[in-house]
């Protein structure tokens, strides 16, 4: 006994005139829609809160900093830290150096950083000390600054003997190093195979692959972090104080001796109870903010081009 076969028949599309978008319209009614209505009204909110500590920081470094520029003496950028009590006087050696022992932490962290980088990315790629150096860089971007001038106070300051640009520089490499190596290692990474598989068909070795192709084509993404590293250290404070300390004179020829900075003079200017030294700490916070936030428009520049 044979059984029907019934077949359902075939029903054409709707044309789109008379599809009804009515359920599709955004309706406050509708649960969804009211929490996301509220839940964007409240990162609103909360981003406006957020940034009024920031600007208001802002504002008061534009106003104060730049009227102690603006309106003070003509050799605030050239001449010394004034005694307590005592007119004028300036943060020009404060600015030569921070610029000193920023310029020795990069001479200590770049080449090392670089060569961990080339060396996690492409040499040993896959090893075991790949992992245990890559976790150790992450492990280190979270480490207190004041750990770091503990570090040097104990390997460079009872060492030598005394407080100095170095050892202000080896505890603010500390704080560049893993930041350049996690960088370096990505933007290697980040170069095409093909690149690679180019330069080792036309009968290049590692090195000359390394050299130059990796790195050169690495390098916009490289300079992205030192600049990044650069922008911490500048602004770094507990370091300089077991290392550095402070002075009112310039620097000496033999770097052995204290150093101003100017992350260190705000901190011990912003206490004191002359007027004239709180104008110091006010122009020289407005420095350093300028001075930071160059080097990070610089790293975001150099990564934008790189991307592009």
């Amino acid at each position: 006994m044979s059984e029907a076969i019934t077949t359902a028949p075939a029903t054409s599309p709707r044309p789109a005139g008379e599809i009804d978008l009515t359920g599709l319209q955004k309706s406050l009614r509708h649960p969804r829609t009211l929490f996301s209505y509220v839940m964007s009204v409240l990162t609103g909110v909360l981003t406006v809160m957020a940034c009024i500590p920031l600007f208001s920081v802002l504002f008061m470094l534009a106003w104060r900093g730049g009227l102690r520029i603006l309106t003070g003496p003509w050799d605030t950028f050239t001449d010394v830290p004034p005694a307590a009590g005592m007119a004028g006087g300036g943060i020009g050696n404060a600015i030569l150096g921070t610029a000193l022992v920023v310029l020795i932490a990069t001479l200590l962290s770049v080449p090392i950083g670089i060569f961990c980088g080339v060396y996690l990315a492409e040499i040993n790629p896959r090893g075991s000390v790949n992992s245990a150096v890559r976790f150790a860089a992450k492990l280190l971007t979270g480490l207190p600054s004041i750990l770091a001038g503990v570090f040097a106070f104990t390997t460079v300051v009872l060492l030598t003997g005394g407080f100095s640009p170095l050892a202000g520089g080896v505890a603010l490499a500390v704080l560049m190093l893993p930041i350049i190596v996690l960088t370096s290692e990505e933007s290697i990474r980040m170069v095409p195979a093909r690149m690679r598989e180019a330069a080792i068909g036309m009968g290049a070795t590692r090195t000359q692959v390394i050299c130059r192709v990796l790195l050169p084509t690495a390098l916009p993404g490289i300079l992205t972090g030192v600049l990044l590293a650069l922008s911490r250290a500048a602004g770094e404070t507990a370091p300089l104080l077991f290392t550095m300390t402070f002075c009112d004179y310039w620097i000496s020829r033999d770097l052995k001796e204290p150093t101003a900075s100017l992350a260190v003079l705000i901190y011990n200017f912003s206490k004191s109870p002359f007027e004239n030294q709180k104008e110091i700490a006010w122009a020289a916070s407005l420095v350093l903010v300028l001075i930071v936030l160059a080097l990070n428009i610089g790293g975001q520049l150099v990564s934008k081009r790189s991307n592009r």
